[in-house]
């Protein structure tokens, strides 16, 4: 059972990430496929994450979950707020029966550096900067952005209306950048501020960010 990592958050809110190696059946047994995905891959993805609601909590009911327009999954009345993302062969879920979440997984990879100017603010591209030179980073270091990257895609799924601009609503403060630790940000919208932590732990080839 390749759990990869399992975290109790509190008595109400928990995560977990599979490392994903069985064959499609042994999901289908647990899990029903609720929507039409022919790619195998983005199946057993698409599976595992709904495997995990029901590791975490055994009464999850998967059976009633919706697609909202911005795509993402929820249950109606709120019942469980929870939130799913999958990179590779990794599939993470966190759920909550409290309070709003929203996590990402992410490999990562050189191409995050094409698209930095599209995702952080000017301001948060000197904080990087800055980052990089105190911690002793060659300049094309890519595990930074990445996780600035899934810090920010973490705050798109809480925020779960859609509609987003990475750069200018989701907005990121310093911090000293180690493997484990906290980003404090805020989410812009209109003329609503909402604070932010981001938590996020670095694993050989693997980053998780959540925020709750």
């Amino acid at each position: 059972m390749p759990l990869f990592f399992q975290q109790n958050i509190n008595e109400n809110t928990r995560l977990g990430i599979w490392h994903i190696t069985e064959e499609e059946h042994f999901f289908l047994e647990k899990v029903p496929l609720q929507q039409d995905i022919t790619h195998p891959h983005k199946r057993l993805q698409h599976l595992a994450g709904r495997f995990l609601l029901q590791y975490l909590f055994p009464g999850f009911p998967y059976h009633e979950m919706l697609i909202a327009d911005s795509r993402k999954p929820y249950l109606p009345y709120d019942r469980y707020h929870f939130s799913i993302s999958h990179c590779g062969d990794y599939a993470a879920a966190i759920v909550s029966e409290t309070q709003r979440v929203g996590i990402d997984i992410e490999v990562p990879t050189a191409r995050v550096q094409k698209i930095v100017p599209k995702f952080l603010h000017e301001e948060e591209r000197r904080q990087l900067h800055r980052q990089v030179t105190e911690a002793g980073l060659a300049t094309d270091n890519y595990q930074l952005p990445t996780l600035l990257w899934s810090a920010k895609e973490a705050a798109f799924k809480w925020w779960s209306f859609g509609s987003v601009d990475f750069s200018e609503d989701i907005r990121l403060q310093y911090f000293p950048f180690q493997e484990k630790g906290s980003i404090s940000g805020y989410f812009n919208r209109v003329e609503e501020r909402f604070p932010l932590v981001f938590h996020y732990q670095l694993f050989p080839g693997l980053c998780l960010v959540y925020t709750l």
